[in-house]
């Protein structure tokens, strides 16, 4: 096995990390079963297992490639990975190799303090579940599924019992933007190690209308910023690369009017004095697809996320590492000179790069400009007088 940039299995990352050898995070869909049909699903899940999943023996190997890219992030998704009776065999193994593994499982009634405790005695280190309205009207309508929201709250009692580690996800969307006050006070009450916040990319369910508008975009992000300073776990966000800008921009604005503060400026906002509890970190500087993230689909597909469904190749034809660092679609993504419109010019660029899978997703196009984005670059500013 090769060294791991991050000065091996469990280190933390460094600032000068090369995403175009070596991804942050490794996401692989073991399954695209699942019980659920939510109305945001990036991956239009069925009810029965697909014939030509990789196999047992395919996902040890893929693993051992994930290990060899520098010990990223590894994430088992889905569907709901629980419908694989081997999810245990990989979580184990994943742990074996040095990885970080976190479970991203839907809340059906597989999910239980049973599975979830055995999924950490194999070595899981964190859990995601979803939880995207503070009231069973909210959530049910969004996922499709009369009982969800129950079924969540007993999934997040049961990992609190099982004494996982609990990331909550929470879609943001035009059916839950004015619920978003009462369910962030919802989510303290699990007292998880971080809020990840989704804004919808309409690619598979998903759609378009779906979306909030980009001036809620705009406000959302603020509303977040403001709020990570109050609650006591970690926000994050994805599918929303220009939430960085922002982050720089009210930081750049507390300086101006304050003492400027030392060293470094984070772009995510954690809160103080936080510890998440497990070995999960965060990325060291902002990812974007095939930009410090990979995703591998259950018959062996690599795009550069699971929100961007482009393919740069095959795991069962090619090595991992090939694709991650060599194919025109991957490196094309990494290259901000090859981005166009406002985002190409925009000073920006560099930290946030705009969604590449919402520019694809809305354009046809995955180097447009972010079109969710309200922000005028300076370079395009009028000339003044």
């Amino acid at each position: 096995m090769s060294a791991s940039p991050r000065g091996g299995p469990g280190a933390p990352p460094f600032l000068d990390i090369d995403f175009s050898l070596y991804p942050f995070i490794a996401f692989w869909e073991i399954t695209r079963a699942c019980a659920l049909s939510c109305l945001h699903c990036r991956a239009t899940a069925q009810l029965r297992r697909h014939p030509q999943e990789l196999t047992t023996a395919e996902g040890r190997h893929l693993i051992d490639q994930i290990a060899d890219l520098g010990h990223p992030l590894f994430v088992i998704t889905g569907g709901d990975p629980m419908m694989r009776r081997d999810l245990y065999e990989f979580i184990r193994y994943g742990t074996e190799q040095g990885l970080r593994v976190s479970l991203a499982p839907s809340a059906t009634p597989l999910l239980t303090v049973d599975s979830l405790r055995r999924a950490k005695e194999v070595g899981c280190a964190r859990v995601s579940i979803s939880l995207d309205g503070s009231t069973a009207a909210v959530h049910d309508a969004f996922r499709q599924t009369p009982g969800a929201y129950q079924r969540t709250l007993a999934a997040l009692a049961a990992a609190a019992e099982a004494g996982v580690s609990v990331q909550i996800n929470s879609t943001v969307s035009r059916y839950n933007k004015a619920d978003l006050p009462r369910l962030v006070e919802r989510v303290a009450e699990f007292k998880p190690a971080t809020w990840s916040v989704f804004f919808l990319v309409p690619t598979g369910r998903g759609k378009a209308e779906d979306m909030v508008s980009p001036e809620e975009h705009e406000e959302i992000f603020n509303w977040l910023y403001d709020t990570a300073k109050r609650v006591p776990f970690d926000i994050k966000t994805t599918a929303a690369e220009h939430y960085r800008r922002v982050i720089v921009q009210r930081k750049r604005a507390e300086a101006a009017s304050g003492p400027r503060p030392a060293g470094l400026v984070k772009l995510e906002f954690t809160a103080p004095d936080f510890q998440s509890g497990d070995s999960i970190g965060r990325a060291p500087k902002g990812v974007n697809d095939g930009n410090g993230c990979l995703f591998v689909s259950h018959i062996g597909e690599v795009s550069p996320s699971g929100f961007l469904p482009l393919v740069g190749g095959n795991v069962r034809e090619q090595p991992l590492a090939e694709i991650y660092r060599n194919s025109s679609l991957f490196r094309d993504l990494r290259d901000t000179a090859k981005l166009k419109g406002k985002c190409g010019v925009c000073e920006y660029n560099t930290i946030c790069g705009g969604s590449r899978a919402r520019a694809y997703a809305v354009t046809g196009d995955y180097l447009a400009a972010e079109p969710y984005c309200v922000y005028q670059p300076v370079a395009l500013a009028p000339a003044r007088r």
